[in-house]
């Protein structure tokens, strides 16, 4: 069986520098963003999805979570692309044990990227004939990557019809302080309108005057040019 070790081993040997730079910038592992404290490797993310493919089979759920809780980001990413292997691929069992692991290690998953590998593939997939009630406490926690979670989830019960949750999570996260929530709610209700564009309009008719300005360009994205001006405007 393989272990973490392996997998970091594996990663290391694939680590650009120049890379590392540029990511600790563009995911704010500076001083005062919001990724201060951690570390780039510079793996690309196709380089992690195949080092993902090659271990996932051969890597215990311990030794996954192990990866999860000490890597360093790409190791950490690694890790859920494993996960949402793992959780695709196994028996009811199998995935609740991976449910589980994710949301007792949401500390660990704490950059928007690691959120939106996981989050719509894992945790929205075990809830759609679940109880929800996770996501209301997800929603209304301290740590904005739990905040992104619960909303990011709902994309599963988008891909499924089902925009309640999105409606409702999109309510109660429309004056969340961080823009990093904003931009989640309103790609997620941007995917709404790409399958139901009234049930979307008609969320927006009394909201979108006070939503914050970038959840309202996420979305609208997909409107018609003079629709996206009207909206801005507050014409509509």
């Amino acid at each position: 069986m393989a272990t973490s070790v392996d997998v970091r081993r594996e990663l290391a040997s694939l680590a650009d520098p120049r890379r590392a730079e540029a990511s600790s910038r563009f995911l704010q592992m500076v001083p005062g963003g919001y990724g201060e404290g951690d570390r780039a490797l510079g793996v690309s993310v196709p380089d992690q999805r195949t080092v993902a493919a090659r271990f996932w089979r051969d890597l215990s759920l311990a030794e996954t979570t192990k990866l999860l809780i000490e890597g360093a980001h790409e190791e950490r990413l690694t890790a859920l692309f494993i996960l949402v292997r793992k959780f695709a691929r196994g028996d009811e069992q199998e995935r609740g044990l991976v449910f589980d692991t994710i949301l007792a290690n949401t500390d660990r998953i704490d950059n928007w990227d690691l959120v939106d590998s996981s989050a719509p593939y894992i945790v929205g997939p075990w809830l759609l004939d679940r109880d929800r009630s996770v996501l209301d406490r997800l929603a209304g926690s301290s740590l904005v990557w739990e905040r992104r979670i619960a909303i990011m989830a709902t994309f599963a019960f988008i891909k499924a019809g089902d925009f309640e949750w999105t409606f409702r999570l999109g309510d109660r996260l429309l004056h969340d302080p961080h823009d990093l929530v904003h931009k989640a709610v309103g790609w997620m209700l941007r995917e709404v309108g790409n399958r139901d564009r009234a049930a979307e309009e008609e969320f927006l008719a009394r909201r979108y005057r006070v939503m914050p300005r970038v959840m309202l360009r996420y979305a609208i994205e997909k409107f018609e040019p003079q629709r996206r001006r009207d909206y801005l405007s507050g014409a509509i």
